[in-house]
């Protein structure tokens, strides 16, 4: 079964599945850095991440169905291919002691706050573990799409991507 035919099975990638791709950075190069994960692993045509960062890190080249890559040593962890990223499938992490953080997108209402208690969830939106809700970002430079970043135990940073929409009715 390829990575397409597991995507239509099962909604998302699996964590192994992202760890052949290179999409998880591994816990030590989080606790040193905050890590982008560019978890697509789809051949479409797009590229708005590799033309929204300033820095270049993000190539997805010719042809445009090519799957993104990182060049890590170029990249600023500044989160303008998060907001470009129509998939919502650009993430920034980060390891500080027992806990990790997760930069996402958020395009929904309510708009979570600093300080809020949060349901983390994985990619298949179900429960993960607790956390908080830390920062969020509104700029005109992400069009609209807010970035959120939360807290929570770092044993689940592979896990977490984002936070639970139900309880923000």
């Amino acid at each position: 079964m390829n990575n397409i035919d597991n995507l239509k099975t099962f909604g998302c990638p699996s964590l192994d599945e992202l760890r052949q791709a290179g999409c998880l950075p591994d816990r030590e190069e989080m606790k040193k850095n905050a890590c982008v994960c560019i978890e697509c692993l789809e051949e479409i045509p797009c590229n708005p991440c590799e033309t929204s960062c300033p820095g270049g890190a993000i190539i997805v080249g010719e042809p445009i169905t090519n799957i993104p890559v990182l060049d890590k040593s170029k990249c600023t962890a500044c989160g303008q291919c998060i907001a470009a990223c129509p998939g919502l499938a650009i993430f920034i992490k980060k390891i500080t002691g027992p806990l990790a953080s997760v930069r996402f997108p958020w395009e929904y209402v309510p708009m979570p706050k600093e300080g809020d208690e949060a349901e983390m969830v994985g990619r298949d939106g179900r429960f993960v573990c607790r956390g908080k809700v830390i920062k969020v970002m509104q700029s005109e430079k992400f069009n609209k799409t807010a970035l959120v970043t939360a807290e929570f135990p770092a044993e689940f940073v592979n896990e977490v991507i984002s936070i639970s929409r139900s309880q923000r009715r």
